[in-house]
């Protein structure tokens, strides 16, 4: 395995920071956040209803815990890492995932998400990695295509 950049190890510290921080004021808020059922139906966006958006540090991120070949296509409106209704990656799951549950306060989730769209834009402009946020599917499929960190 190839040895990590320092960029590449910033960026991985960064990332579990800003997942950090986002599991703790999901934990001061319980009452607006809400709870996750652990069902599995948010994971399918069509018939959910929403879109998944992720940012490159993310994809990277994921990338970096699961290894580059472990990145799935997305071939229909479910999440690839949704195994029988569960989340296969929960541990390095997507800040949209992390404040999305089913019942929450829309408003809360809406400035909790903006905070963390700061962060992942602060972060890429830090580390000099170029600030895209992406549909889920989208993102994964040009991210197998094209591995981030590759070309």
């Amino acid at each position: 395995m190839v040895a990590e950049s320092d960029n590449t190890k910033q960026l991985i510290a960064k990332v579990a920071e800003i997942y950090d921080w986002l599991d703790s004021q999901i934990r001061k808020s319980a009452d607006l956040a809400g709870k996750c059922n652990a069902c599995g139906t948010c994971c399918d966006f069509h018939t959910f209803g929403h879109h998944l958006f992720v940012t490159t540090p993310e994809l990277m991120f994921l990338a970096a815990n699961l290894g580059v070949e472990n990145i799935k296509q997305m071939h229909t409106s479910q999440c690839p890492y949704n195994i029988d209704g569960k989340c296969s990656v929960y541990e390095y799951r997507f800040a949209s995932c992390r404040i999305f549950y089913c019942r929450a306060d829309k408003d809360f989730q809406s400035t909790l998400s903006e905070s963390a769209l700061k962060k992942f834009k602060s972060l890429c402009s830090q580390l000099n990695i170029p600030y895209r946020y992406n549909d889920l599917a989208a993102a994964l499929n040009s991210f197998v295509a094209i591995p981030y960190g590759t070309g």
